[in-house]
C-alpha cells in the first residue's frame, strides 16, 4: 500500500515536472515571438522614417541641405533605437575617402573627428568594416584588437558597432555606434542596423544619381543658356526705323532655343529687308539651322559670294514676276505697278534660290527646312517685292483693320530640293496700311482643352483705326495669352508688323 502511494507520488511529480518544462518552453517561445515582433516593429519604424525622409528629399528643390538633415535624423534614430551614446555617419567617395561626416547631437568637434577618421579609415574597426564589407561588432574594446582608441579623446568606448552602407556592391558610407559599457550591442542591434543600412544604401544611391542628374542638368542648362544668348544675338538688338514707317516685332520661344526668327536690315539704295521664318522642329537643332538660314539670307542678299555658288544672271530664270516681260538675261522689265523693277530687290531676293540650293545640297540628308517670307520694301514708294517660301501668308491690313491682301506662298519651303522655282511678286502699302507677318505659333497656340487660337480668332483682333504697329502686336499677343492661359506653350511665337504712317504724320 505504501509502495503504491510512493509510486503515485512519483508519477504526479513527473507529470508536474513535464508540465513545468512545457510551460517553460512555451514561455521561451512567447518571449522569442515578442522579441521578433519588437524587432519587426522597430525595423518597420526604421523603414517608415527612412521612407518619409526619402519622399521629402524627392519633393524638395533644396536637395543637398535636406539630404544632410535627413542623414542626421537617421543617425540620431539609429542611436536612439540601439541605445548608443554616440555615433557617426561617414559618406565615402568612390575612391574611399570621406566626403562628409555627420555626428550625433552633442558632439562639438565634427571637424576634428573628420580629420582623424580620414587618417585611419583603413585601420581599426572602420578599416575592417570597409575592407570586409560586413558588420563589425566589438563587444569589449579592451579585448578586441580591431579597436583603436583616439588620442586625447575624453570619451572611452567599450562597445562598438560598425555598419557598412552598401548598394549593388558599392560602399556609400559607414555608420558607427558607440557605448561606454561592454556588451551593450548584440545580435538584435546588428539585425536592426542591417535593415537600416539596406534602406539607407538605397537612399544614398538615389541621392547620388539625383546629384549627378542635377550636375548634368545644370551643365546642360548653362550650355543652352549660352546658345539662347547667341541666338538672341542673331536677332536685331534694336528694331531699325525709317522715316514715315513704324516697325515692331515680337519673339517668344517655346524652349530655351527656338526655330522661329525674324530679321530687319538695310540694303543698298535705301531699301529694307524684312524676314519672318520658321525652321522645322524645335529646340537645339532648329536653332542651329535658324542661325544658318539667317546668315545665308543676309550674305546672299548683300551680294557677297560664297564658295561653291555663283551669282550668274541665269539664276533669274527661277526668279520672275507675274505678269511681266523678261529681258535677254531673264530679268523682269517692269513690276506690277508700271515702274521698272528695282534691281536691288531682285538681287536681294535671289538669296532665296541660293539659300535653298545650299541647304538642300549640303545638308539635305538632315531633312531640315524652313518656311520663310522675304520682302524688300521701298520706303519711298511703299512697294514691297517679295517671295513667300511656303510660309504662313502675311496679311496686308488697311487702316480700318480689313485684310486687303494675303501674301500667299510663291514657292516651296527652303532646303527641300535644289533647283526649285520661286516666283517674285509685288504689293503696295498705302498710308495707314500695316503688313503683319507671323508664325504658326500664334494661330496654333493651344488652350488647356487643346483648342487652337486659330486664324479666325486672329482676324477678330483687328479693329478699325490701327494707329500703331507695336500696339497691334501687343493686342495679338494679349489675346493669344488669354486663350492659352495655364497651358504650356507648344510652339515658338513670332510676329512682325510694318506700318506706313498716315500722310500727315510722316513729317513727324
Amino acid at each position: 500500500m505504501k509502495e503504491n502511494r510512493v509510486t503515485c507520488d512519483r508519477g504526479v511529480t513527473m507529470i508536474e515536472d513535464e508540465n513545468e518544462t512545457e510551460l517553460h518552453r512555451e514561455l521561451q517561445r512567447l518571449r522569442r515571438q515578442v522579441a521578433e515582433m519588437a524587432m519587426e516593429k522597430a525595423a518597420f519604424e526604421v523603414q517608415r522614417k527612412l521612407l518619409e525622409g526619402f519622399i521629402a528629399i524627392a519633393r524638395s528643390p533644396s536637395h543637398t541641405e535636406l539630404l544632410n538633415n535627413f542623414l542626421r535624423q537617421t543617425l540620431d534614430t539609429s542611436a536612439e533605437m540601439t541605445g548608443a551614446e554616440k555615433g557617426s555617419l561617414f559618406l565615402l567617395t568612390p575612391s574611399g575617402t570621406i566626403q562628409d561626416a555627420i555626428l550625433t547631437r552633442g558632439d562639438s568637434d565634427p571637424d576634428g573627428r573628420f580629420r582623424i577618421f580620414n587618417t585611419i579609415l583603413d585601420k581599426g574597426l572602420a578599416g575592417w568594416v570597409c575592407k570586409n564589407r560586413k558588420i563589425g561588432l566589438v563587444t569589449d574594446t579592451q579585448e578586441d584588437d580591431r579597436w583603436l582608441q583616439f588620442p586625447e579623446q575624453p570619451y572611452v568606448a567599450r562597445s562598438a558597432l560598425g555598419i557598412p552602407i552598401l548598394r549593388r556592391g558599392e560602399l556609400f558610407g559607414l555608420l558607427t555606434l558607440l557605448h561606454s559599457q561592454p556588451n551593450h550591442f548584440g545580435f538584435d542591434e546588428m539585425s536592426l542596423m542591417q535593415a537600416m543600412a539596406n534602406q539607407l544604401g538605397m537612399v544614398l544611391e538615389n541621392a547620388q544619381l539625383y546629384g549627378q542628374l542635377q550636375h548634368y542638368t545644370a551643365t546642360l542648362n548653362a550650355e543652352l543658356e549660352k546658345g539662347r544668348n547667341i541666338q538672341i544675338n542673331f536677332l536685331p538688338d534694336r528694331i531699325p526705323q525709317w522715316p514715315g514707317w513704324e516697325i515692331a516685332a515680337f519673339f517668344q520661344p517655346a524652349r530655351q532655343m527656338a526655330g522661329d526668327f525674324y530679321d530687319i536690315f538695310a540694303l543698298s539704295g535705301g531699301q529694307v529687308g524684312l524676314i519672318i521664318a520658321d525652321v522645322c522642329d524645335k529646340g537645339v537643332g532648329a536653332a542651329l539651322f535658324m542661325g544658318l538660314f539667317r546668315s545665308l539670307i543676309r550674305i546672299f542678299s548683300g551680294q557677297t559670294n560664297l564658295e561653291g555658288l555663283s551669282f550668274r544672271a541665269d539664276l533669274m530664270a527661277n526668279l520672275f514676276m507675274e505678269p511681266t516681260e523678261l529681258d535677254e538675261d531673264g530679268l523682269p522689265l517692269s513690276g506690277n505697278f508700271g515702274e521698272p523693277v528695282n534691281l536691288t530687290h531682285l538681287n536681294a531676293l535671289r538669296a532665296i534660290r541660293l539659300t535653298n540650293d545650299y541647304i538642300a545640297i549640303n545638308h539635305g540628308d538632315l531633312g531640315m527646312f524652313a518656311t520663310l517670307f522675304f520682302g524688300i520694301l521701298d520706303p519711298e514708294q511703299g512697294i514691297l517685292t517679295y517671295i513667300n517660301s511656303g510660309h504662313e501668308p502675311p496679311l496686308l491690313l488697311d487702316r480700318d483693320g480689313n485684310v486687303r491682301e494675303e501674301l500667299k506662298a510663291t514657292g516651296p519651303a527652303l532646303g527641300l530640293l535644289p533647283g526649285m522655282t520661286y516666283r517674285v511678286r509685288q504689293t503696295y502699302l498705302d498710308f495707314g496700311d500695316v503688313l503683319l507677318g507671323y508664325t504658326d505659333g500664334i494661330t496654333e497656340s493651344r488652350a488647356v482643352d487643346d483648342s487652337f487660337f486659330s486664324y479666325k480668332r486672329l482676324l477678330s483682333v483687328f479693329q478699325p483705326g490701327i494707329s500703331s504697329a507695336q500696339g497691334l502686336l501687343q493686342d495679338i499677343v494679349a489675346r493669344v495669352m488669354e486663350h492659352a492661359i495655364d497651358a504650356e506653350q507648344f510652339d515658338d511665337i513670332t510676329a512682325i508688323a510694318v506700318r506706313r504712317k498716315e500722310r500727315d504724320s510722316c513729317k513727324d
